[in-house]
């Protein structure tokens, strides 16, 4: 009787570390996944709207609550952004979107995946403009034309620069 205790002891005790690894493994993920987000928004608080004299962060179109980062593999990051516009009219949305795209690509040093998503229900053509900047080629396209290239420039440049 005393072996299947000490056994049944070094079992429980053997799936209490290892429970406690795993939560200590999960804690540590999230962390680093925390740190992603706060990456990524500082990245993209700076972008200055097309129109207006403010940054996307002072005007409340991104926040660090619109931004989720997902592990893909050891360097492989899924960054998921939902921006809000001003009005659910913005005619610049699209040219928001390219802009956080055109700043995450240049700016993060680790691979990743960008989707960039407008909120759910914050525009009239969310799904349009969902599509438009989270498609290839419509981007490069996009960053071929000289004036809409020059405003996405103009909109990424830090403002110490």
């Amino acid at each position: 009787m005393e072996i299947v205790s000490g056994l049944v002891s070094y079992a429980i005790a053997k799936f209490l570390f290892l429970s406690r690894l795993s939560n200590k493994e999960d804690a540590e993920k999230i962390k680093k996944m925390e740190e992603k987000v706060l990456e990524v928004y500082d990245i993209i608080r700076t972008i200055r709207d097309p129109e207006k004299p403010n940054s996307l962060e002072e005007l409340e179109v991104v926040a660090e609550d619109c931004i989720e980062v997902k592990s893909l593999d050891d360097d492989d990051y899924l960054i998921i952004i939902r921006f809000t516009p001003t009005v659910p009219h913005c005619s610049l949305a699209t040219l928001i979107g390219l802009c956080l795209r055109v700043k995450l690509q240049r700016c993060l040093p680790y691979k990743h995946k960008l989707e960039i998503y407008i909120s759910e229900g914050s525009h009239s053509t969310e799904e349009d403009i969902n599509k438009q900047i989270n498609d290839k080629e419509r981007v490069a396209a996009a960053m071929e034309n000289p004036n809409l290239r020059e405003i996405v420039e103009q909109c990424v440049l830090e403002p110490d620069d």
